[in-house]
């Protein structure tokens, strides 16, 4: 009887992905455009909430070409929800940057990393989805998967991880099969090795996983100390006159740069509405909004005032805000006093 040989760590994962995959647009192409597109909307963004912003990308913006030739105001109004803006603009520098270069992506890792906002992650995407070059995929979700099976506990917020799950993936990976093996690590960490509770007696790598072996699997991957969160009190003053409001576009190297608010006070602490009511003479002031952000979260209270700020913003109409680029926090005090028919 000829003994059964047993199934390497990529001939599992590999075989694990044809069965579980979940049907995604991009994964049906090999346009570089289309491939870098998904990876920069799905940095720091989950695969149902980015799949819309997808389809609206590639819907208003079909080619590398229309997105370049597009304003900065579009891009960031249809980014308008992710969050991470800085990615929109990288984007729309990036479009522009390939275009000037003749249109072409490039077809290699390294030339690819060159452009603007592309790293090591997505550069290996684009190369390995769309060329066929074997460069592993190193993201969150690899990360997880290899720390867990193979026991390495180097913090993954170090520089010394970067190079180390890259040389790990390297090493697993079947250079012929380049593409479907960085999907199907990418896919098994989103599905079946998740950060919490995952289903560890069902998964096809059980017999592989030294962190199961050893009873470890939620203490990897190793995290540094979370930076402490900053809480930021934002006092915005809105002005309302005729059907229209003043606002005024970010210009700050801060959160939501080239998006569209009001005149912004911003405060050490929290401020008492009698004493907001006082200080800008007005004539109310709305609840508290409480925004989370990464790092971050922002407290912000609408002082509505009689008088114009002395800065000279323009005046809007409901049209006109509804096209512009706003933070999420700006839409939805905007749809709670009705200059909003739904919150974008």
């Amino acid at each position: 009887m000829v003994k059964k040989q047993r199934l390497t760590f990529a001939e599992k994962i590999i075989d694990w992905y044809h069965q579980q995959k979940r049907n995604l647009p991009w994964r049906e192409t090999k346009d570089p455009y289309k491939v870098w597109l998904s990876e920069i909307i799905l940095q720091q963004t989950r695969v149902a909430q980015g799949l819309p912003y997808y389809n609206k990308f590639v819907e208003n913006f079909p080619t590398v070409k229309s997105l370049a030739a597009a304003t900065e105001q579009d891009v960031l109004r249809l980014w308008q929800g992710l969050g991470y803006y800085s990615r929109a603009r990288n984007l729309h520098k990036c479009a522009k940057e390939v275009v000037a270069k003749g249109g072409v992506f490039p077809n290699n890792f390294m030339d690819l990393k060159k452009l603007p906002g592309i790293g090591n992650y997505t550069a290996a995407a684009i190369a390995s989805f769309c060329f066929d070059e074997a460069v592993p995929v190193v993201d969150g979700n690899v990360y997880r998967v290899l720390s867990r099976v193979f026991d390495i506990d180097v913090p993954i917020q170090t520089p010394k991880a970067q190079q180390t799950f890259f040389e790990k993936a390297r090493q697993q990976m079947p250079p012929e099969l380049a593409a479907t093996f960085n999907q199907a690590m990418m896919e098994f960490g989103a599905l079946q090795c998740v950060p919490k509770n995952p289903d560890c007696e069902n998964c096809v790598l059980k017999r592989l996983c030294v962190a199961k072996a050893s009873d470890k699997v939620e203490l990897l991957p190793v995290k540094e100390k979370k930076i402490k969160v900053k809480q930021r009190y934002f006092y915005y003053l809105v002005h309302q006159e005729e059907g229209k409001m003043q606002l005024k576009q970010r210009q700050e190297r801060d959160i939501w740069q080239g998006l569209y608010d009001f005149d912004l006070i911003e405060s050490e602490e929290e401020m008492k509405e009698e004493v907001l009511l006082k200080k800008y003479k007005a004539r109310g002031v709305s609840k508290i909004y409480k925004h989370v952000l990464t790092h971050q979260i922002i407290y912000a209270r609408f002082v509505l005032i009689e008088k114009k700020p002395q800065k000279t913003f323009k005046m809007y109409t409901k049209r006109e805000i509804e096209k512009l680029p706003k933070p999420k926090l700006i839409s939805q005090y905007l749809y709670d006093i009705g200059m909003l028919n739904k919150v974008n």
